[in-house]
């Protein structure tokens, strides 16, 4: 799946560039892929081998309809088409992995209950970059799972400074004694 994933980001990102509109088709596709990773429904409706390709099409199109450019809902609607909607996270990491690299840096991922204001991006973008040990581009991403706190992931490195697993750790602890 790792090559796949790798030949739609590379066509993205040069389709997206030529059209000039790469931010903000990463950007939409962050938010759809986040939209069908949430929806349990929504995502066996579109990776369902059960389910008919012109009904999946349907599906794509009334969730980008006027709310995602042309650009955007042409490349979904092209990776649905293709059965291979389930990959969108995937290749939309990628993606963003691809433009962050073409920037001289690496894409943090940070995850935190709350959005996230300007000034707070700023300084975890300074901290990751020491800790990192080179250029990193902050995205941000709301998850009420996290409780409180953050993940960040860079590349394979994570570092979980949430209340969830500070919660989980204390939990463990209690149940050894």
């Amino acid at each position: 799946m790792s090559e796949r994933t790798d030949g739609y980001a590379q066509a993205i990102l040069e389709f997206a560039k030529a059209e000039g509109e790469l931010a903000r088709v990463e950007q939409e596709l962050r938010t759809i892929a986040a939209a069908i990773d949430d929806s349990a429904e929504l995502r066996s409706a579109l990776t369902d081998p059960a389910v008919p390709s012109s009904r999946k099409q349907s599906v794509v199109d009334d969730l980008v309809a006027g709310r995602v450019s042309r650009v955007s809902a042409n490349l979904v609607g092209l990776i649905a088409a293709q059965n291979r909607i389930g990959d969108l996270a995937e290749i939309t990491r990628k993606l963003s992995d691809r433009i962050a690299a073409s920037h001289g840096s690496r894409l943090a991922e940070v995850r935190s209950a709350v959005p996230l204001d300007g000034a707070t991006v700023e300084r975890l973008t300074a901290a990751l970059s020491k800790q990192i040990g080179s250029a990193v581009e902050v995205r941000t991403v709301v998850d009420p799972d996290i409780l409180g706190g953050i993940v960040a992931r860079v590349g394979d490195t994570v570092i979980d400074g949430s209340v969830r697993s500070k919660l989980e750790s204390l939990r463990q602890t209690l149940q050894k004694t």
